[in-house]
């Protein structure tokens, strides 16, 4: 039995509710593979002292209110019922890696399908594999967004030379500090050049707010035209009626950081999504070209939804202190979305598919486009409901 700690209901979120539809009801799945096989009552203790069980959401029941209305209602978590042991889910007939990897996907797949998250308990599990050893970790979307749950995750870890220590979470290059800058414009070459540095640098500024202003509305007026009216023609790819029923497959592919650092080199600027980008392109472009060969045109579009962080990345020390401090600014899911059109493209060099992505990411990174999308999503659903919106 689990006893409810006294603590006031708090509303879900209008993108919980969103994730919580029948027609949605999205669940993260994430495998953990490991050396050796794992000491369940080692994991228990693991968990039952990690960021997760300090984390509201990860000790807290969905429940409805008189008027139907979704609240999280703080409890007591029954470990037992969360860490769940797996039997043998298929026989590995040799030790091939690849043999292995199948039966984990095959396994994450059936449970996409056929195991949804029972809410007489928090919405997440771990479910634990004697063989191959790994532990596959669910998590229900409501709880919170990947980024969210990736970093709560590394949060629960400690690094192998210091068990007290929480491991350096690396979140990029933050901004430089612009305090200064325009008093050394100033001092260069003289006062004349340091002011017709100063207008150019308004300028400059000035005219990246109008690229901003104009691809943000751009972008969004797309964004608008295809989720209401706009169509991609229909291709080999394209879903048929009641796909979300159909059975599920998860395959895995190896993809080495250093063949894609030659790839990124190649290209002035690029990044590494870049590449990303320009390799499912080129995949496509392929795919599609060997399945229905002769029956698409030149740069004929296929539309994809990429997701966009909208949180302030934060060192793992601080993301523990802010949840240990119960604060608000990390529940939930906050993200937006940007659409990434794909185009079909025969007989040209892989480069200009990772050339194409780039200009399309450029662009993209010079709008609001996933902040809009975010703010008017959470607008919509929380004036109309997740059912007309």
């Amino acid at each position: 039995m689990t006893s409810r700690v006294k603590v006031s209901d708090e509303p879900l979120s209008p993108s919980g509710r969103l994730f919580l539809r029948p027609e949605m009801d999205t669940i993260i799945h994430c495998a953990l593979g490991v050396e050796y096989a794992m000491d369940v009552e080692a994991v228990k203790t693991t968990i039952r002292n990690s960021l997760m069980l300090k984390h509201p959401r990860f000790c807290s029941l969905l429940v409805h209110d008189k008027n139907g209305l979704e609240h999280w209602r703080r409890t007591e978590v029954d470990l037992d019922k969360h860490i769940l042991v797996v039997e043998n889910p298929a026989e590995a007939t040799n030790n091939d890696g690849s043999d292995i990897e199948k039966i984990v996907n095959d396994y994450i797949a059936g449970l996409s399908v056929s195991c949804p998250l029972s809410l007489d308990k928090p919405l997440w599990e771990v479910h634990i594999m004697w063989e191959p050893p790994c532990a596959v970790f669910r998590f229900h979307h409501a709880l919170g967004d990947g980024i969210d749950l990736m970093s709560i995750l590394l949060g629960s870890c400690r690094k192998v030379e210091d068990p007290e220590a929480v491991p350096i979470l690396d979140i990029g290059g933050s901004r430089k500090n612009r305090k200064g800058s325009f008093r050394k414009l100033w001092f260069q070459r003289g006062v004349l050049m340091g002011f017709l540095k100063m207008v150019l640098y308004t300028l400059n500024i000035l005219m990246g707010f109008l690229k901003v202003v104009l691809y943000s509305l751009f972008f969004y007026l797309e964004m608008v035209l295809r989720s209401l009216w706009v169509r991609d023609r229909k291709t080999v790819i394209s879903g048929g009626e009641g796909v979300e029923l159909w059975p599920r497959e998860v395959v895995t592919a190896h993809l080495l950081i250093e063949d894609m650092k030659v790839v990124k080199k190649a290209i002035a600027n690029a990044t590494i999504n870049d590449v990303l980008l320009g390799m499912i392109s080129a995949g496509f472009s392929k795919y599609l070209d060997h399945r229905s060969p002769n029956s698409l045109k030149k740069n004929q579009r296929i539309t994809g939804v990429a997701t966009v962080n909208l949180r302030k990345q934060l060192g793992l020390e601080d993301l523990t202190k802010m949840i240990e401090s119960n604060s608000r600014a990390r529940k939930g899911n906050k993200f937006g979305i940007i659409l990434l059109p794909i185009y079909y493209a025969k007989d040209v060099e892989p480069l200009q598919h990772v050339k194409r992505a780039k200009a399309t990411l450029d662009l993209k990174k010079k709008s609001l486009e996933g902040y809009f999308s975010y703010k008017v999503a959470d607008l919509a659903i929380t004036l109309l409901g997740c059912k007309d919106s």
